[in-house]
């Protein structure tokens, strides 16, 4: 290898690491996320097997608001 493919690889390998940095926080963001939305419908399924009542859509009361600004 000659100085010219030494740095064409020191370049690649370059771009590679800024490529990494830049989609790493979002595929853990993606991960974190989808642990999440696991845990919470597990919990669900749990409340529900258990018979502890309806699930938090159903149990959520239901308000009408209407808000009413002056224009002037």
């Amino acid at each position: 290898m000659d100085t010219a493919h030494i740095e064409g690889l020191i370049g690649m390998l370059t771009v590679l690491a800024i490529l990494v940095l830049l989609v790493l926080p979002s595929v853990l963001g993606i991960a974190r996320d989808r642990r999440a939305d696991r845990q919470i419908r597990e919990a669900d399924r749990a409340r529900r097997a258990e018979g502890a009542g309806p699930g938090p859509r159903e149990a959520r009361p239901r308000y009408f608001t209407k808000t009413v600004t002056h224009h002037s």
